[in-house]
This record gives C-alpha cells, structure tokens and sequence, in this order.
C-alpha cells in the first residue's frame, strides 16, 4: 500500500496537525513516524477521504492491510487512526471488534558468547565494530546505542546514563571496564565532542565535523551482512532487548 503524501489541501492540513498533536504527546519519535505512515497510507486508500470511516470500510481495508503487512503494522495504523479521529477531528472512536491481533509467545533468539566473538572479528567497519560490541556488552537497543553521547559516560563510578529510553524513562547500566577501554580508544579516533558514534558520512578523520549520529539504517545492513556471512541463523535486528545476553537489557536490572 502506497505510504507517500496525498496531494489535497484539506488532507495536509489534518495531517500537520496530526503530527504536531503526536509530537506534543510526548510519543516517542518512532511511533510518531509510526502513526503518521498509518495516515498517509489510509489517506492514500480512501482517496483522503478519511473523516467518517464506517466499520466496513475498516474492516476492508485492515483485511487488505494484513495481506500485505504483518500483524504489527495493522496494530500501529489502527492505534494511529484512533488518535487521529479522538485529538485531530475530536470524535468518539469505537473500536473496531473484528480486529484483534493474536497473541504470541516466542523465544527470543540469543547468541552464544563464540558467536558474538564471530560477529566483532568478522565487522571490518571500525564503527560498527565498536558498535556491536558496546550494545551487546552493555545491553542496549539499537536507538539507545545511537543516541549515546560523550556525557552519558560516567567512567568514575563505570556506568552509563541511558536516555529517553522505552516509555521515555531513563535508566543506568554498568559500564564493563573493557567498553570503557574500547570507547576511549574509539573516541581517540573520531573526537567527536558529542556523539559517541557519529556519522561515517566524511569518515572517521572528520568526524568530529558532522551534526549527527551513526545511521540506524547502516548498523542494520551491516548486522544483516555479517550475519549472513557468519551463516548465523537467528533473527538479529532490530536489537531487541530481549536477545541481548546482558541482565541490564531493557532496564530489568539497575547497578547496586
């Protein structure tokens, strides 16, 4: 289903102040691209005409939704519409009783400590190497590692500020003495007075030049090409917390 932007004056407008409610929640930036996709891609079915959608026309098009996407995508565009209807044109919603994602019970996939040795010796890329290492000694999403900066690190007392973590709380994590060692070997190499994994877009000699962060999207096609050239078979990315073999992941654990 197409997700770009419709092209109607009157859809751009809700859909501007949809995004700016979102923001003004306090949502997490992810789910805020999340429930706005939902909209453009509603938007784009019912030809903007998304004020007064009834159940059937719903029902069609999240039927439609789940042969294309997985039940997650369904969840994110029927919880972006509930808020689009309830904060951007402040109707009552009624949950639609047909649509009830199932639920699941997996077992997350861990890797052993020889195959997270295989996954750093087999990363060429310095920043990445460091990277992986760091989240997967320290317990970290992949948006947690990307957003660490130079302040998080508290190497007096060994552990790490993580901010605006899941559910917009904050947490600290222990810092092992060896990430402690790479991280400062690493930041020799860039110098970079912010980010502790900046952009590789002018290289590692510039860059403490650049305005942002390691991109998400680069960790994971790396990830993805270690992965396959390890001959790994476990469902890696995108980092969650859960396959981390690290009692801090996901803040189930603080520092004594």
């Amino acid at each position: 289903m197409n997700t770009s932007m419709p092209q109607d004056p009157h859809f751009t407008k809700q859909y501007q102040n949809h995004l700016k409610l979102l923001k003004l929640g306090g949502l997490q930036p992810k789910t805020v691209d999340a429930y706005a996709r939902a909209i453009r891609r509603i938007g784009n079915y019912f030809d903007c005409r998304i004020d007064s959608l009834s159940s059937d026309q719903l029902l069609d098009y999240f039927n439609e939704l789940l042969e294309e996407c997985s039940w997650s995508s369904v969840k994110l565009d029927l919880y972006g519409l509930k808020f689009f209807y309830s904060r951007v044109l402040h109707k009552t919603w009624e949950d639609i009783p047909l649509i009830k994602p199932p639920k699941t019970s997996r077992i997350p996939d861990i890797l052993s400590v020889e195959q997270t040795g295989q996954l750093f010796a087999a990363t060429n890329i310095l920043s990445y190497k460091v990277f992986f290492f760091t989240i997967y000694s320290m317990g970290l999403r992949l948006g947690e590692g990307i957003r660490l900066t130079v302040g998080d690190i508290d190497a007096h007392n060994m552990r790490v500020h993580i901010r605006d973590a899941k559910g917009n709380k904050d947490r600290l994590v222990p810092l092992p003495d060896k990430t402690l060692r790479v991280l400062c070997d690493f930041w020799a190499v860039h110098g970079h007075p912010l980010f502790l994994f900046p952009s590789r877009k002018r290289g590692l000699k510039n860059a403490h030049l650049v305005d942002q962060p390691l991109d998400r999207g680069g960790i994971q096609t790396t990830m993805q090409a270690v992965v396959q050239q390890l001959g790994i078979k476990k469902n890696l990315m995108p980092f969650p917390a859960s396959q981390l073999c690290h009692p801090y992941a996901g803040g189930r654990g603080r520092p004594a």
